[in-house]
């Protein structure tokens, strides 16, 4: 679940930029949406009124894809600003860093053959 201040702002860049599917809205309060490449599924609860996401760092959502320069470019051309990357870790996956309108922290990586092993 991911706290958002807007539903019709956060659909935008969850399923506008992101290329999440739609699967369920409830006016302005919900909205689920499913990965396009797997069945994760991601739920966007809208703040009540006043209040403030406070995530600030607290949270930060992970998203495998399998050519991360590849969706990089795709996210880039749709107007999605990263903060850093793709770039090659020390644990040797890649990542790219970004945040969605609520300020929330979001990675996209490649693990490749690392992904079920051990990073020490």
């Amino acid at each position: 679940m991911i706290y958002v201040g807007s539903i019709p702002v956060s659909l935008q860049f969850y399923e506008k930029q992101l290329g999440f599917q739609l699967l369920e809205r409830q006016g302005d309060s919900y909205a689920r949406l499913k990965s396009s490449g797997s069945d994760t599924t991601i739920a966007l609860h809208k703040l009540p009124d006043g209040s403030q996401n406070d995530a600030n760092g607290r949270v930060r959502l992970y998203f495998e894809v399998d050519d991360i320069k590849q969706f990089c470019e795709k996210l880039t051309s749709r107007g999605v600003v990263l903060d850093e990357g793709p770039a090659v870790m020390p644990w040797g996956w890649s990542h790219a860093y970004l945040r969605d309108p609520d300020g929330n922290e979001t990675s996209v990586y490649s693990a490749g053959a690392l992904r079920l092993m051990n990073s020490k």
